[in-house]
């Protein structure tokens, strides 16, 4: 396979879309249910974005297989029942190889079979195009949704702890060892940014300073060519 196609434009919008401007969080403002239970920590936040990842792609590939073979009249009912076989696959492997997070995650591992934002990526897009695009939408979905869960985590943690991926090592294994890290020593700690009404407060700035970003970016001037200035003076 010729892993250049990446980089041609169809797919640079895929990952544009999947990354900022179609993010799932910050634009759309989907899955906020498991966004903001589990995202105390940097550490909660990854785990529970890589295992959703994990699930939208492998629900994106299969959907666009079998595309052509599952009904129009009862899709919807298919891709539900396929990503809810996923998900309890997932399950099953992160409780086999990686029981702490399994614990920590509990119930929302499951509810990721709920999770719009895999249903509307297998009805909107993998069940209309062809498998590679719509593993790469999967990902690039995902990995805007794991983005957003880990910065709002990483801003929940520092703020309510002073630290950063707190018990990686135990969560994820002891290669995530380095990600653990000490912000503020001996920080006190802010205790609402750790329930769920500091969970929607950091939200909100999250979403407020993404479109800050995009408004000033429209405003933004376009460069001028200098050539082109000093022939514009000239005439």
């Amino acid at each position: 396979m010729n892993l250049s196609i990446l980089f041609s434009a169809p797919y640079r919008k895929i990952a544009k879309d999947g990354l900022w401007t179609h993010n799932a969080v910050l634009t759309q403002n989907l899955a906020l249910c498991p966004l903001l239970a589990v995202t105390g920590t940097a550490t909660n936040g990854l785990g529970m974005g890589l295992t959703t990842m994990a699930v939208m792609m492998a629900s994106n590939g299969i959907v666009s297989l079998s595309r052509h073979l599952i009904p129009p009249e009862i899709r919807i009912p298919i891709f539900v029942l396929l990503i809810a076989a996923l998900v309890t696959l997932v399950d099953l492997v992160l409780n086999a190889w990686l029981h702490e997070l399994h614990k920590v995650l509990g119930l929302f591992i499951p509810l990721i079979v709920t999770n719009c934002v895999i249903l509307g990526r297998a009805e909107a897009f993998a069940s209309k195009q062809a498998v590679l695009p719509s593993v790469w939408d999967g990902l690039m979905m995902g990995a805007g949704f794991t983005l957003a869960m880990v910065v709002l985590g990483a801003l929940r943690e520092i703020s309510s702890a002073g630290t950063l991926f707190a018990n990686a090592s135990v969560l994820l294994g002891e290669s995530f060892r380095f990600l653990e890290l000490t912000v503020i020593p001996e920080y006190k700690g802010f205790l609402l940014m750790a329930l769920p009404p500091g969970g929607f407060i950091m939200l909100g700035f999250m979403i407020a300073g993404k479109r800050l970003l995009e408004r000033r970016a429209v405003k933004q001037p376009a460069p001028r060519i200098e050539g082109l200035q000093t022939a514009d003076q000239h005439a």
